[in-house]
């Protein structure tokens, strides 16, 4: 039993009543939109961010100017009615079957909760702008930095605290991260195709840890394309050059001219 406790205090303990934060991949996906004002217009703009298929169900009396533009941009589909329920059962041509979302922004109260009890009839993942309890997940307060996007959510109790919190951490971001996060992210696609072995995996992720904490967020951003290449070449022998190493190899510089790198990189990376 002792040896029990000692290790429980080695573990985080769960905190109950929190959210499963995470980056839901929709690209593609079939979005339906049940309103056409402001808050829709948040709304539509989030999931066209993350490149969802969107269809918009609202009276043309009721669209949000923002709304009228993404509709005659044919950035959405609009449908120009009220909501029914066989808008759950097939809608969008080209996506046939149920939506793979469903979000509510309209003023009936009554209207919403009827939608919300029909998508989870169906297991359809909804959200009701503005009533936590029928919401299958929130929309946090979201600062974006081209890859980069951070959330603050305070589940569904203080929006607004959220923005100020959201605020306050951006403010103190590095410049150009997301510029710096772009880079890793080509490094790392560069990585996957020079050693895509399954058993590379775990070094993989080692050696770009390694990377991202040895250069500061201007020196990533910094990288061209040709300091990758030479970068990569370090990958086998699982060391991470300095910055004057990789600057002193651009131009063609042999790496064994390098004083710091031993040769046993064992592969090459071509441009």
């Amino acid at each position: 039993m002792a040896n029990d406790t000692n290790d429980g205090n080695k573990f985080l303990k769960v905190q109950g009543g929190g959210s499963l934060i995470l980056a839901w991949q929709i690209r593609n996906k079939h979005v339906l939109v049940v309103g056409g004002g402001e808050v829709a217009a948040g709304r539509i703009l989030n999931v066209l961010n993350a490149d969802a298929n969107v269809t918009v169900v609202s009276p043309s009396a009721g669209l949000n100017p923002e709304v009228r533009h993404r509709i005659d941009n044919k950035e959405v589909t609009h449908v120009d009615r009220v909501f029914q329920p066989s808008d759950l059962e097939t809608l969008a041509p080209g996506h046939p079957g149920p939506p793979d979302m469903v979000l509510v922004a309209v003023d009936d109260a009554a209207a919403s909760t009827q939608i919300w009890k029909l998508c989870r009839e169906r297991r359809i993942p909804a959200n009701v702008a503005d009533v936590p309890p029928e919401c299958d997940f929130y929309f946090g307060s979201v600062h974006r930095d081209g890859p980069l996007q951070i959330m603050v959510s305070t589940n569904g109790k203080g929006p607004r605290l959220a923005a100020a919190i959201r605020r306050f951490i951006a403010a103190r971001l590095p410049p150009r991260v997301g510029d710096a996060v772009e880079r890793v992210g080509e490094l790392r696609t560069r990585l996957r195709e020079a050693a895509p072995g399954p058993d590379e995996g775990p070094k993989r992720m080692r050696w770009i840890t390694r990377v991202s904490d040895a250069y500061s967020w201007n020196d990533l951003c910094a990288l061209t394309d040709e300091d990758m290449t030479n970068l990569l070449t370090f990958y086998r022998a699982n060391k991470v050059p300095s910055l004057d190493v990789l600057k002193s190899m651009r131009g063609g510089g042999a790496p064994e001219d390098v004083d710091v790198f031993d040769g046993s990189f064992g592969f090459s990376v071509g441009t």
